[in-house]
């Protein structure tokens, strides 16, 4: 089956359930009208149409300016969100001519995407969201941005997203640093080559649970070995950094292990300490990495204590029988 093709295909990361569509969605020209509203209220209303047109297959050229003109600055929440919905769906690119195109398929020079001049009105407004006081705007911004893959549009924020990663709120720095993963993952040669040294840096000065989980994660998958001497350098305390932290070094443990049995000796550690985890999950999942990757009769015999402590504390019929 074909890759689909279709912007909007390609963008939507959402189901967008509304009365908008009773009685038929409005007009192009209608919905420009009511963008223009001062009513908060009538802009979403519009806005949702418009949403909801475009997931259709409707182009709507007009709404792009009205949506900068009169909602990307607006300090309506629902409306904020709604925007966010937008950019998602909404075509990026300017459309190929018809002689590159007939010269493309010749064999000659492949076309070559041009960003809407739209856009770059677009990028300051994300920018400026950035950049907002409120935490919980940047944060909702970073949240958004883990959904962009332009790199285009990525590219001129990634100073921002970087100096988020410093922010004094938690909820900015631990949405930063999955931004920082996701543009890594996607351009990282060309918009951020120095990430997993950026968030290596990062996770060692960090309080915060969900942002060191986070950072963790990206350098389990974007550099194993930082990811591995940090883990290295913090054995003693990993049962201090919360139930997400712990399963993370769980999946790094069998990931290592089975590429290099010799690594096990660095993990056993680790693996004994999260048997008595007060997290039914950890010492459940701990039990099974080690019965996975040891035969040897002291292995055994503490994953079976393990199992049968969890046995005795657990009261869902559930639980009881995943352990079984």
């Amino acid at each position: 089956m074909s890759l689909a093709t279709n912007s909007n295909e390609s963008y939507c990361t959402f189901t967008l359930a509304s009365d908008v569509t009773a009685g038929g969605l409005p007009s192009e020209e209608e919905i420009a009208k009511q963008l223009e509203s001062n009513d908060p209220k009538i802009k979403r209303h519009a806005l949702k149409a418009a949403i909801m047109a475009m997931l259709g297959g409707e182009a709507l050229p007009r709404i792009l300016m009205q949506v900068i003109r009169f909602c990307i600055n607006s300090d309506d929440k629902p409306l904020k969100k709604l925007c966010m919905l937008y950019w998602e769906v909404v075509p990026k690119y300017q459309e190929p001519s018809s002689d590159e195109v007939l010269r493309a398929a010749s064999g000659g020079q492949p076309v070559q995407r041009k960003l809407l001049p739209e856009m770059i009105l677009v990028c300051n407004a994300l920018m400026n969201d950035l950049n907002h006081p409120n935490e919980y705007v940047r944060g909702s911004m970073l949240r958004f941005l883990c959904k962009v893959k332009d790199e285009e549009i990525l590219g001129p924020l990634i100073p921002s997203i970087k100096a988020c990663l410093s922010h004094r709120h938690q909820y900015v720095r631990k949405n930063a640093v999955l931004a920082v993963f996701h543009a890594h993952r996607l351009h990282g040669e060309t918009l951020i080559p120095d990430g997993p040294e950026l968030v290596d840096l990062f996770i060692n000065a960090e309080t915060d649970i969900g942002a060191r989980r986070n950072a963790f994660l990206m350098l389990y998958h974007e550099s194993e070995d930082l990811a591995i001497q940090f883990l290295a350098r913090n054995l003693d305390d990993v049962s201090k950094f919360g139930d997400g932290f712990a399963l993370l070094v769980l999946d790094l443990t069998r990931k290592a292990c089975r590429r290099d049995p010799n690594q096990k000796s660095r993990f056993v550690r680790v693996l004994f300490q999260m048997l008595s985890s007060n997290s039914a999950a950890v010492s459940y999942e701990a039990a099974w990495t080690l019965i996975s990757l040891s035969n040897s009769p002291t292995a055994v015999r503490a994953a079976a204590v393990t199992y049968t402590n969890l046995l005795n504390s657990q009261n869902d019929n559930n639980v009881m029988m995943i352990v079984l």
